[in-house]
This record gives structure tokens, sequence and C-alpha cells, in this order.
């Protein structure tokens, strides 16, 4: 496998790694319940990736004589990659988070409290779900074993991102980076590949086959080696750039965070034990009954795709600029917060952990923290000191986006009915 620091570059396909070491909570605070949000394990590329890859790989195939013997591999390449299906990296690291999880959190596990999970209703999203509490089972030597208790069908699917369809990307400030950083390489490929006449479009669409070949393989794919490590990182904000122009916060896509609005209210709802406030994608028959949405649960786990889990971290308020600023086409900044492979890479996830605490306040004695990754989120915008946790009262007054559904925006994703 490559270093790490090229894998964190390749974005949305960089394979799950913690971005900081857990902290337990204060130690005035006890777990109480834990509310899990984690995306699909590593995959083959989608069938919509597979047509994108392939186009500019067939115009290199295509070339009887390379320049460079760097390229020379590629008269023997033959493709053996599936569709969409997890591979057998994301089938351990989902089954390690799912041992993690029991691990971390088994004072809340019992034979009448085990995780209620759901999952979206892909085939991968259903098979993570399932491998995550084979995990379970694992590590509490099968004493508990969690059941997948809802499959949200495509429809009223607050685990997907399919419910706004006048929600489009928003292409000009990614395209504007490509066309910055990509033209030199293609310019460089064609030379190596005389006759292949690559674009930047194309430039974009090979460079993930670097991520999925080495991830299946498990070995660094020769395709890796065509690009240098600098031009990895300009790729990878422009998949950072795509993320924030299609399901990110505001300035960058008006109609991404109500896309995450259905779930922030499901979350509200089991923190505070009280039925579901919502009128966006929600699914009111589901939500409304006891049996497929209860609120009397120590463990809630549900499983995602990782735009979804950007909508949804867009409509909380995580990872926005304190200048409130996009990200810009013109300079990439190696600082950022807005960083996909930290958000969401393979089998990414979103942990909320309802506490109480004691001493801390008269009036208060539930409090919450959000870890991504493992990393402690600056809840700052419902009062969270240097330790992430904030009073839940103040945490659900923060959430008035979600809580007024959107505040009008949920009927802009329908104004072209």
């Amino acid at each position: 496998m490559p270093p790490e620091a090229l894998q964190r570059t390749w974005a949305a396909y960089s394979p799950y790694y913690p971005t900081a070491h857990y902290e337990s909570p204060p130690d005035d605070c006890v777990i109480t319940q834990v509310n899990l949000l984690q995306r699909h394990g590593a995959r083959y590329p989608t069938g919509g990736q597979t047509t994108r890859i392939q186009a500019p790989l067939q115009k290199l195939r295509g070339v009887r004589t390379y320049a460079n013997a760097s390229f020379d591999f590629l008269r023997y390449f033959e493709w053996d990659l599936g569709v969409s299906d997890m591979i057998s990296l994301g089938i351990q690291q989902t089954f390690e988070s799912g041992i993690e999880h029991y691990t971390r959190y088994r004072h809340l596990f019992s034979s009448g409290h085990l995780p209620f999970v759901r999952a979206s209703g892909s085939r991968r999203v259903i098979k993570s779900a399932a491998i995550w509490a084979d995990g379970i089972s694992y590590a509490s030597n099968d004493m508990y074993h969690p059941e997948t208790s809802v499959i949200l069908p495509e429809a009223n699917n607050t685990l997907d991102d399919s419910m706004c369809p006048d929600a489009h990307s928003l292409n000009k400030v990614p395209k504007t980076w490509r066309d910055a950083f990509a033209p030199t390489i293609a310019a460089r490929f064609n030379e190596a590949a005389p006759g292949a006449d690559l674009n930047a479009k194309d430039i974009v669409n090979l460079m993930p086959l670097c991520a999925f070949e080495t991830l299946f393989h498990r070995a660094t794919s020769p395709f890796c080696n065509l690009f240098t490590f600098e031009e990895s990182e300009a790729h990878e904000y422009y998949d950072d750039l795509s993320r924030y122009y299609k399901t990110g916060c505001v300035p960058g896509n008006p109609l991404g965070p109500i896309q995450g609005v259905g779930y922030v209210n499901e979350l509200l709802a089991r923190l505070t034990s009280k039925p579901v406030q919502d009128h966006t994608q929600t699914n009111s028959t589901l939500d409304s009954s006891p049996d497929t949405f209860p609120l009397n649960r120590t463990f809630y786990a549900d499983f995602s795709h990782d735009n979804q889990m950007v909508a949804i971290y867009s409509a909380l308020g995580l990872f926005q600029r304190v200048d409130g600023r996009a990200p810009s086409a013109e300079e990439m900044n190696p600082g950022r917060r807005w960083r996909i492979s930290r958000m969401t890479p393979f089998s990414a996830r979103m942990v909320v952990e309802k506490l109480t605490c004691d001493g801390r306040s008269d009036e208060q004695r539930e409090y919450v923290r959000i870890l991504v990754n493992d990393a402690v989120q600056p809840l700052t915008f419902c009062g969270a000191g240097a330790d992430g946790v904030c009073a839940l009262d103040d945490f659900v007054e923060s959430q008035a986006y979600a809580r007024g559904n959107g505040n009008g925006d949920w009927a802009k994703c329908f104004e072209s009915d």
C-alpha cells in the first residue's frame, strides 16, 4: 500500500482512518446514549464512475507506442474491478468498526437494549450494517447480535440524498480549479502517449483509478505512479470543492443543507425522547411507530452514503469556515477544515454522544458532544468549550434551521415541478 499521506489525497475514496485519538468525555460526565451515523465500507467504482474512468483509459490503451516507459504497463493491463459492491477492505474496516463501538460503549449494551440499526436501501449499505453487527457479535463473544430493523426505501429516506430534485451539483468553481491544474497533466500524458488526446476532464476522471485499484488489490496501483504527490493533492482539492458545491453548506450549494434536515430532526427526537417533528424527507409512517423508530434505546446506528453525510454535517453546522466564505478556485488552502478525506472517507462515522454531567449547572444535567472520525467537533454554536460539550437544550436550540424544516428551502426542492 502507498504512504498514508497519498491515501489521504483520495478524498471520498480514502480508506477509513481516525483523524484524532478518541478522548473520553470529561470525568464529571457519563455517556447515556450514542447515535452513530456511518458510511458504507470501501467499494468498487459505481457504474457511472466505471464509465467515466474507462473513457480516458481506452484513449491511453489505444496508443501504439508509448514515449515514456512508465506507461508501458498499459499494454498488458486488464480491468478486474467489479461495480459498486464492497471490497474486502471495506468489509474489514466495517467489521472493525463494530468491534470498536462495542469495546468503547459496552456499558450501553444489554439484552433489552441492543443497538437499533437502520440502513439506506442500497446493497453495499445494507451489507455494511450487517457486517458492523457481526463485529458487535464477535466483540461480545456472541452475547449480542443486533439486527437491521429498518431498511429505508428510496422514497422519504433520511439516509440518502435523493429527495430534493431541484438540488444540482454546482460545477463552476470545481471546473475552474480543474482547468487550472489538470491541463498540464494532460499535456504530459499526451506527450507520453502520442495520439491519446486527453483533456482536463479525462485527467480528473482517470485519477481515482489509483485509489480503486490500490484498495481492491491492497497494493499500489501502477496508475498511482503516473501522478506526482502535488498533482494528487490538487485532485483532492477538486473533490473537496465538488462535494462542497453538491451537498455542502451555504454558500456552497443553497440546497445542500436541506437534504440533511430530516436526519437532524430524527436525531433531536432521539436525544430528547420526543416524537419526530419534521416536514421534509422523513418517513412519517416509520417515524411515528415505536417499532420502526423507538425513542427508548441507548444506541442507534444508521448506515448511509457520503453525499448524505455531507448534507447532514452542513445542516448541523459542522465544518463551517469561521469567516463564512466558500473555498476558492484560485488557491488551495492546505490548512482547510473542509477536507473530505477527514469528513467522509470510506467507513466514515459521526457519533453524537448524549451525556449526563454533574456539577456543571443547577439547571442542566444533560449534554451532548459530536465526534467525526474520533475528532471532537467544536460546537461553539451551542456554547461548547474546549471539551466540545454543550448543554442538550442549547444544542436543540442551535438547530433552528432543522427545527424550522429548512426555513423554506424544502419547498425550493420542488419549484420546477
